[in-house]
């Protein structure tokens, strides 16, 4: 039988890093537990990731800045999707029945080597187990690569902030200035840039 993909996308809102987007094909018996990964505990989380990279076939694709910057994050959000997606296809060697993805637009016609049927599900991190497992591979991969860009630009709080917009975020844009992680599209960093 044809497999199910269920994508989702971590990081479309923060002033910095990259966005991320994972697809997975839950395994028989799927992981207990799963929900969107906003609403789980960090611990539960990093446990239902554990089990899914170990037991389910997935697939991760990472955008960086510079792409999220010449595409726009939109753009830049179809283009980890469908990277996640032929990442998960590479490794189950067949094309899904359909992929699920969480929101209501989906690849289909934006990319143009997007080749699967799509279906869109608002809030479907709650509502599809396999898009709540993309929900919590992207969220985890993409806090790990935040986590990760801290230490070598420790004063904006990304391990605690993942590169949204924080009140600490913000004054550390303001006194340290934009890093070559910063999203230059985004208008909090772009006004950053404008001299006084």
């Amino acid at each position: 039988m044809m497999p199910v993909v269920g994508v989702d996308e971590a990081g479309r809102g923060p002033l910095a890093g990259p966005v991320v987007a994972a697809a997975v094909v839950l395994c028989k018996p799927r992981p207990a537990g799963l929900g969107d990964s906003k609403v789980l505990s960090a611990k539960k989380r990093a446990e239902l990731e554990e089990v899914i990279l170990r037991r389910c076939h997935w697939g991760i694709g990472v955008v960086e800045v510079e792409d999220i910057d010449r595409l726009n994050i939109f753009g830049a959000t179809m283009l980890a999707m469908t990277l996640a997606t032929e990442a998960v296809c590479a490794k189950i060697d067949c094309d899904p029945m359909e992929v699920l993805i969480d929101g209501n637009l989906t690849p289909q016609g934006r990319r143009p080597e997007w080749r699967w049927p799509a279906r869109a599900i608002v809030k479907g991190d709650a509502k599809e187990p396999c898009i709540s497992a993309a929900s919590i591979i992207a969220k985890e991969h993409r806090d790990r690569l935040m986590r990760e860009a801290a230490k070598a630009h420790p004063h904006y709080g990304w391990e605690r902030n993942a590169g949204y917009g924080t009140s600490e975020h913000m004054e550390a844009l303001r006194v340290h200035g934009p890093t070559p992680l910063h999203r230059r599209s985004f208008a909090p960093v772009a006004q950053m840039e404008m001299p006084l």
